[in-house]
């Protein structure tokens, strides 16, 4: 760093920290570049993993709703504001409010990572009067926050043609392991993993599984969970279906290393889901896992490349076991596609893409 000194960065997020890879990836290459990196989320019961950048986390007594935010807002600007910062970074439109405040009151530099398209999301988009506020506050805000990144191409031009900002891309793309070693149990079985929210596809999925003849693995919770476990119960389909909850991301690559096949059937209304790269697709790829998921702009783009999934046009019940049958049974495609995979993540992986990330930092920092 420039005369011996090494900038302080705030980065705010609203999760407990523990499951966040794209945040711990970010935050251990800012580490390892020579940046003091402070990650403040919510304080919950989850244990939080050690890790070389220092960690905090606000009590919040709202888990959730319009009381989690107002408290969270309160909480983070009073954090923030007596804080002595070279830079400070809002995760989302959630976060951006106190970090805005603070920054321009205080005179510090601000930049935004954006890692959804927040007010498509469908907990947003299918509550009318919540989105309009969450709208206003993007207008109002994203403007603000001249500087930042976001997650897909997408994503990239529609913030541009929308909020008149040119963000930069930096994917979420997965730390590349030394070697890929799938271990394919004797009994196969289909993985999702990933949050178990609102858009995912389980309306489908699960009353999919009563034509599926293999088990169905899910690794991830979420606010569609409870759910979730009812249509498990009313399909029938207990006896198929196993919840492991939250698991670090060491489980979740060891679960992706024994899956026979991987699936994800986002939602195709709201764009958030539409534009979106999200990590369970990339995750997947490094793991060498072939997978069934929609056919989404950012999906495309990598697929025609390296075909690593099936990507479907339309969706229903019928077509989803019918594929899923039809890829367990065809074992040369499930081979094929993996082999695509393991080309696919030597270039899908955050040892290429770490270098646009800190070319971000670099620049609002010299400025």
């Amino acid at each position: 760093m420039m005369n011996g000194h090494q900038p302080l960065i705030y980065l705010a997020v609203t999760n407990c920290l523990t499951y966040d890879q794209r945040m711990s990836r970010i935050c251990l290459t800012l580490h390892e570049a020579g940046y003091r990196v402070v990650l403040i989320g919510i304080r919950r019961t989850d244990p939080l993993p050690a890790r070389p950048y220092r960690q905090v986390r606000l009590t919040s007594w709202f888990p959730k709703g319009k009381l989690f935010y107002l408290e969270n807002h309160f909480r983070l600007f009073c954090y923030l504001i007596l804080k002595k910062a070279d830079l400070m970074v809002a995760n989302d439109l959630d976060t951006a409010l106190p970090v805005w405040l603070v920054s321009r009151l205080r005179g510090i530099p601000r930049l935004m990572d954006a890692h959804e398209y927040f007010t498509e999301m469908k907990e947003v988009r299918t509550r009318p009067r919540i989105q309009k506020i969450w709208s206003a506050l993007a207008q109002f805000l994203i403007p603000r926050f001249p500087a930042g990144y976001t997650v897909g191409t997408e994503l990239v031009e529609r913030f541009k043609a929308q909020y008149g900002v040119s963000y930069a891309l930096v994917r979420n793309l997965p730390v590349k392991q030394p070697t890929l070693a799938r271990a394919e149990e004797h009994q196969p079985f289909l993985l999702y993993q990933g949050a178990v929210n609102h858009g995912r596809g389980f309306e489908l999925l699960i009353p999919a599984m009563r034509a599926i003849p293999y088990p169905l693995v899910i690794c991830g919770d979420g606010n569609f969970m409870q759910e979730v476990r009812e249509m498990i119960q009313r399909e029938g389909v207990a006896d198929k279906v196993q919840l492991t909850g939250m698991l670090p991301p060491d489980a979740l690559r060891e679960w992706a290393l024994r899956a026979t096949l991987g699936i994800f059937l986002p939602d195709e209304e709201g764009m958030n889901q539409f534009l979106a790269l999200p990590n369970k697709f990339l995750d997947s790829i490094e793991a060498g896992l072939p997978q069934i998921s929609r056919r989404f702009p950012e999906y495309e783009r990598i697929n025609r490349e390296f075909p690593v999934a099936i990507l479907l046009d339309q969706v229903d019940i019928k077509t989803v076991a019918e594929t899923v049958n039809q890829l367990f049974a065809d074992r040369a495609q499930r081979i094929t596609m993996t082999e695509a995979c393991r080309k696919a993540r030597e270039i899908y992986c955050w040892e290429k893409e770490k270098s646009t990330l800190l070319s971000v930092y670099h620049q609002i920092l010299a400025a």
